[in-house]
Parts: structure tokens; sequence; C-alpha cells
């Protein structure tokens, strides 16, 4: 085959060409989806990324495109969007073993159950799953402990199954999208190129609207839903006691974060003063057996393992630390080297060039990046991927149409990160089924706030609120902003 019918006269991969890479990638993810399930694409991810590189790098290399300059470019650009979230993983992978230790979770947990009301439980229980979410930045963890307990409640109250994994979904996803803790939401700034905090209070102006109406409408539902009686929840409450010491001290750690937050001080430190506190907190307000300097290393590297007397709560309580957040940062990096390559090549290019040549309205890129976005989760199965793979395409797009790069990240969580649980094939909607034990069809019409969310991204970023335009934009495609 002649090299320059397929590269084109300029030596630049053509459309075709660009796709090999990416088409791998989609194939291999649903072949591993069919014949292992969607929880081995964590485990295969980081290797079909990995071969996925390698198919680009030979084709590119074959058709002479893979210089070192070009390489080095791409290299370098993709490491700067991924490479600053690795340490802050390693950082919230801390925190989260030292917030639980330190009595900080529990007590909120705590706190949630002892306000449970029959009329108003699909709306606590919605509440109660997104502060532990925010606390803890794991929608699966919320889910898969407090979310199993509120499903028995429930049941018990008269809620049908669907309505209540509905509100603790929606919680959930809420509380993990918002937290500085979350590694998606790490993930979605550092691959626009936003900081954390900044990401995150521009996401504020989509998911609290969204999050509002599903409140209102889980209200509805409560007073119209023939509940029971109110079931005890002091078995779980006992269990949390005989465990931590549950002061309302210990929520002196996540208000003095929160205040480090509203100062603006850099990502990386408030993350790393919010794990100095909740070492400080172990010691001060816990007295766990054998706890000492080389059983907090242990447990920092390791995870904590406690026992409560409740299997709910020990799955809670038993954190993944360091060690625990290692694939996520190997599927990172796995990432990087592949939208190096595909960067470098100019592959990349070339696809975004084709998918998004007619794009120019605000309204119009940002809807193209949500529909992308939901694309991804079907296609890959895995929201790291999705949102890794979206960002790359659509960042030089929103730059060249002077629109920020916040509102990229803001779309891509909007449209990724709270719709994976939706999808019934993708890990996180595959994940959560099993462990609440309701249909991903079933909870979908349910799960209000994921189904919001990206139709309100599209709908503020229509009304044009707090977008401004970038004085770089040229006249002609500003007036075609809405």
């Amino acid at each position: 085959m002649n090299k320059n019918s397929v590269f084109g006269s300029r030596n630049l991969p053509s459309l075709g060409v660009s796709l090999i890479p990416v088409s791998f990638l989609f194939i291999t993810l649903i072949s591993v989806i069919i014949f292992s399930g969607a929880d081995a694409v964590s485990e295969y991810g980081p290797w079909i990324l990995l071969a996925s590189t390698a198919i680009g790098l030979g084709l590119a290399a074959w058709g002479g495109v893979a210089s070192r300059r070009g390489l080095a470019v791409g290299l370098k650009r993709s490491a700067m969007q991924i490479l600053p979230a690795i340490p802050i993983l390693i950082c919230i992978a801390m925190v989260a073993t030292t917030w639980m230790l330190s009595g900080v979770v529990p007590t909120l947990i705590s706190y949630g159950l002892q306000i449970l009301s029959p009329r108003l439980f699909l709306v606590i229980a919605c509440v109660v799953c997104s502060a532990i979410s925010v606390m803890t930045g794991s929608s699966w963890t919320t889910i898969a402990t407090l979310g199993v307990a509120f499903m028995g409640i429930g049941e018990v109250m008269g809620y049908s199954d669907p309505w209540i994994a509905g509100a603790i979904i929606s919680g959930a996803y809420f509380g993990d999208k918002v937290s500085p803790l979350s590694d998606t939401t790490v993930v979605a700034s550092s691959t626009a190129g936003v900081d954390l905090f900044e990401h995150i209070r521009y996401l504020m102006f989509t998911t609290v609207p969204a999050m509002g109406i599903s409140l209102i409408v889980f209200m509805i539902v409560g007073f119209t839903t023939d509940v029971d009686h109110n079931p005890d929840a002091g078995s779980m409450l006992g269990a949390l006691n005989s465990t931590f010491n549950l002061s309302p001290w210990t929520l002196l750690i996540p208000f003095i974060t929160m205040v480090l937050i509203a100062l603006r001080l850099p990502t990386l430190i408030v993350l790393a003063l919010a794990s100095l506190m909740g070492v400080a907190g172990i010691f001060i307000f816990q007295n766990h057996e054998g706890m000492d300097l080389a059983g907090l290393l242990t447990n920092l590297w390791s995870g904590s393992a406690l026992s409560t007397g409740s299997d709910s709560l020990d799955s809670l309580v038993s954190t993944g630390g360091i060690l625990g957040m290692l694939p996520t940062v190997f599927l990172v990096l796995s990432a990087m080297f592949f939208g190096s390559v595909m960067i470098g090549t100019g592959m990349l290019a070339k696809l975004t060039d084709a998918f998004t040549r007619r794009l120019r309205r605000r309204t119009s890129i940002v809807g193209a990046t949500v529909c992308s976005g939901l694309a991804m989760n079907c296609f890959t199965a895995d929201q790291y991927l999705s949102l890794i793979i979206t960002g790359n395409m659509y960042r030089s797009l929103y730059k060249r149409n002077g629109l920020e790069a916040r509102l990229l990240s803001r779309s891509m969580e909007d449209s990724i990160s709270v719709t994976s649980v939706l999808v019934p094939w993708n890990s996180c909607g595959l994940t959560q089924a099993t462990v609440l034990g309701v249909s991903t069809l079933a909870y979908f019409p349910c799960c209000l706030f994921n189904i919001l969310t990206p139709v309100m991204s599209v709908l503020v970023a229509r009304l044009g609120f707090k977008i401004p335009e970038s004085t770089r934009r040229p006249a002609a495609v500003c007036n075609q902003a809405v």
C-alpha cells in the first residue's frame, strides 16, 4: 500500500488511520465486557490503553509521522494534563483513611441515622448519602455501605426499590461529583487543565439546580407514598459507638478544611493539611488498639480494616489506602501515554477536526461534549477513560472558540461522571445494580439528579450564565455564541 495514499501528501495521518487505535480501544473494551464483565475493565483497561498506544505509535512510525519532536510535544502536553493528578490522588487516599480512623465520617453517619423520618426518608437518604460522599470522595463506598442500609430501611417503610435506589444514587453521585476527594473530579479537572476547587465551584451552577429539583420530587414521592413505621437504627448506631468516639469535636477537621478551601489555597496543600489533621484526630479523638506510628503508616499504605460487629459498617470503615489508589494511578498513566501518541502524531487533531469541524456556537459545542461523554460511557464502559479521551478531544476546540477550560471540565463531569451509573454494562452501572439489588433499567428513571445534570449543562450553556467570552475570540465567532 502506498503510504502517501494513507497519510496524505503532507505525511499526516488520514481519518481512517487515526481511527484505528481508537477503534481497537473500543472494540477490545467491549469484548472484555462481553466475555469478562464490566468489572474487568478496571483490570484490563491500562493494558488495553498501552496496546492501543503501541498500535498508534507503530502506524505513525510506518507512515513517517512519529517524529521525535512531535512525540515529545505530545508527551509534554499529555503529562501536563495528567501528572498533577497523581499526587492529589495519593493525598486523597490518605485523607480518606485518616478521616475514617479519626471518626469524622462515622460521626456524620451517626447523625444521619438519627434524623430519619418516614415521609422525608427519600430526601434524607439522598442528603445523607451526598454528605458522606463529599467527605469520602467515593460514591461506590457510600452506596455499598450506607446505601445498602437505606435500601433495607426504605423497604420496611413501604417505598419501592427503584425510588430508594434512585435517591441513594442521586445523593452519592452528587457528593462524589463536588468532593475534592473524588478521583473522577480530580481527573476531569486535570484533563481540562483547571484548578480542582475552581472546577468544583463552577460545577455548582448546574449541579445545585439539578439536585434541588430532585429533592423536590423525592419529597413529593414521600408525601404521596403509603409509608409505615420508622425502623430502629439502634444496632448500627451501637456498632458505631462501640468502635469510635463519636464526638462533634471531630467535625472540626472538615470544618477547617472547608475554610482552607474557601481561602483558595492550592489543592495539594489543602489535601495535605486535611490529611495531617486527620492523623492528629486519630490520636486525639480515638483510641484504636495498636495504633502507633508503625500502625498509622501501615493503614495509610494498605488502608484501614476495623471490626464494628456490623458487616455493612465494616466495609465502610475499611478504606483502600494508597495501595488501593495505585490501580487508578496506573490507569491514568496508561491514558497519558495513549494521549501522548494520539497528540504527538496528529491523530487526535485529525479526529477532533472531523467531529468538531462544523461546531462554532457555544450551545452546540457544549451539547456535542455532553453527547460525546454519554457515548464514551457506553463505548468504554469506564468513566476514567471517558473523561480523559473526551477532554483530549475537545480541549483545543474550546480554546479555539474562546471558551473557558472550566466549561469543558464541567461539561465532562455533567455528562460522564454522573451518567456512568445509568449504563447497564458500564462498571458503575453493573456494580451499583448488583450492590443495591435493583436492575439499572429499573432505577434509571428514578435517578433524577443523574438524568437532570447533563440536561442542565446544555441549558445553562444556552442561557450563557456565568460563561464569559474570551477577548481572544474573533468577533465573527462571538456573534454566533448563542
